[in-house]
């Protein structure tokens, strides 16, 4: 088996592997956020400023998710376009 397409089976298994992982995180975390949200709507003790403050905790979060997915999707594409023009 050629090299080349040894490498490309290799680098599509592992963004196969990631992408998986990846979804079952955020799966995970979205039940998770779904379980705070009705605990925070149930919660009279807990002031608004407190609420707030584990709103924005919640959408810095994800955005810093989906940040690091857009790299991550950046660097396979390199990779593939590297093995697809070696001499470029």
């Amino acid at each position: 088996m050629d090299q080349k397409q040894l490498l490309k089976q290799m680098i599509d298994f592992n963004q196969t592997a990631f992408n998986n992982t990846f979804n079952a995180m955020v799966m995970l975390q979205q039940q998770s956020e779904q379980v705070a949200s009705a605990l925070l709507e149930q919660a009279t003790w807990l002031p608004e400023e407190g609420k707030k403050a584990i709103d924005e905790w919640i959408n810095s979060y994800k955005k810093g998710r989906d940040e690091f997915k857009k790299y991550v999707d950046e660097s396979f594409a390199k990779v593939e376009a590297f093995f697809e023009n070696p001499g470029k």
